[in-house]
């Protein structure tokens, strides 16, 4: 028997003899394994077997140690040679190698397992035997499958790929989720998500937490959020999926943290919004239109559009009429209609239906009739301003849509020129307070088109 037999396993701890419960250390140290292990000596005498090797196998302790070799019980007959060959022959090798065998089973199965076998060699350097560690094939080929996809996911996914721990941080993420987050995958390690995240992060992180309290939810989930990137704040629709992470080696399911994946649908969530904005005004102005033919007047009919274009667009509109006067003075504006009517969000200085709109020299409405095209305003804009959102910008928004003849809470307008024949009728003017976006240049567009249907029928009302 070898120096680490089974006779005295002490004496393969060291040179110095370990004391009495050395034997007993090692036995429960093999028996803890999770793999399976067993051992020869030299003369390729069974030393150690653990209760792994006996769960797989079926074989105990007791059955096998002392056995010479595997033929006859552990192996067919007719595969010992070249199992025993592959196994032993590591003895005139240095380091590990790996090979796939057929073992038996106690009740006479053959099971195909993966073994890694290495050399033991004693203090002269020379072989006193090898130790094999060996598991199911199937068993090995699930974890390293496992192995391969956890790599592929944090190394070539199209998706973003975060590890998230238990106190919400973020432990792993992979190149793409480092991009859409506008970090490095190294300084993003640790860091809250609060850090990353701008707005939508009470939504992710409760999202987050349901999953480490509930489980794995049975559905992806949209979320809308908005993070800092290298061209700006930007918001972005992420379609997320979430399942929480337990640890395989506990006895109890205890949270790791939770594998967060998500996909980008910011373009094609804007592109159905879009596509939907656009079915909706169309609806609007064909109903407006069915409605404009109803009324005897067409200027009823022109504040019947001014009423249906509202609804999803804007907050508030006037219309507003171009007075006659000397040919090549500057157009005066007569206010004919605004919508919604009678609202307590009117100007305080408002003009009265019929009554010159005392718009001061510069005011949007007056550079549209006069360019005869469309434009913009917003508070907080040109030189000196200050942005609603900063510190005393509030007030001077509100002074600035009081100077402008527009309700109190307005923030963004939108000004267009109704022409007809020819000839400039009058300024159609879209008002939105400040929980609204600015107009973009689809609203534009929209603007011009609802000019458009509104202008003849002006046109219209004065010829008849």
């Amino acid at each position: 028997m070898s120096a680490y037999g089974h006779s005295n396993t002490t004496d393969a701890l060291g040179p110095e003899d370990p004391g009495p419960d050395g034997g007993d250390l090692l036995a429960a140290l093999l028996d803890g394994m999770d793999a399976a292990l067993c051992a020869f000596d030299a003369d390729h005498v069974l030393t150690h077997w653990n209760r792994e090797a006996e769960r797989v196998l079926g074989w105990s302790a007791a059955e096998a140690v002392g056995r010479r070799g595997l033929a006859g019980w552990a192996v067919r007959p007719g595969d010992a040679a070249d199992v025993e060959h592959r196994l032993f022959g590591v003895t005139a090798e240095r380091g590990r190698e790996v090979h796939d065998v057929a073992l038996l089973t106690r009740d006479g199965r053959r099971l195909l397992v993966r073994a890694q076998t290495a050399a033991v060699r004693g203090p002269d350097g020379e072989p006193a035997g090898i130790y094999c560690a060996f598991s199911e094939v199937h068993t090995q080929i699930d974890l390293e499958r496992s192995i391969a996809l956890s790599e592929a996911l944090f190394e070539d996914a199209a998706w973003g790929v975060v590890l998230v721990d238990a106190d919400l941080r973020l432990a792993v993420l992979n190149a793409h989720a480092a991009y859409a987050l506008g970090t490095s995958r190294s300084t993003a390690l640790g860091r809250p998500l609060g850090d990353l995240v701008l707005q939508g992060v009470e939504e992710l992180e409760s999202a987050l937490t349901h999953v480490l309290a509930d489980g794995t939810p049975t559905a992806p989930v949209e979320l809308w959020v908005t993070v800092r990137t290298d061209e700006g704040e930007q918001r972005r629709c992420w379609r997320c999926g979430f399942v929480r992470l337990a640890s395989p080696l506990a006895q109890e399911p205890v949270p790791l943290g939770v594998g967060w994946l998500f996909q980008d649908l910011t373009e094609t969530k804007q592109t159905e919004q879009e596509n939907a904005r656009l079915r909706f005004r169309s609806h609007q102005l064909h109903r407006a239109a069915r409605v404009a033919t109803e009324c005897e007047d067409p200027a009823e009919g022109a504040v019947a559009h001014l009423d249906f274009a509202l609804a999803g667009f804007a907050d508030h509109a006037l219309l507003d009429t171009v007075a006659p006067g000397a040919p090549g003075s500057p157009p005066r504006l007569l206010r004919t209609a605004a919508s919604p009517s009678g609202e307590p969000g009117q100007p305080p200085n408002g003009a009265p239906a019929g009554m010159p709109a005392r718009y001061p020299e510069g005011h949007p409405a007056l550079q549209c009739a006069e360019r005869g095209g469309t434009l913009r305003a917003a508070a907080g804009t040109g030189p000196g301003a200050i942005a609603p959102d900063r510190p005393g910008g509030e007030e001077a928004a509100r002074a600035w849509a009081d100077a402008h003849l527009w309700p109190e809470t307005t923030r963004h307008a939108l000004c267009t020129v109704l022409r007809s024949r020819g000839r400039t009728l009058g300024v159609l003017t879209f008002l939105r307070v400040g929980s609204r976006t600015p107009f973009e240049r689809a609203d534009l567009a929209h603007a011009e088109c609802v000019a458009a249907h509104i202008a003849p029928l002006l046109d219209l009302a004065n010829r008849t």
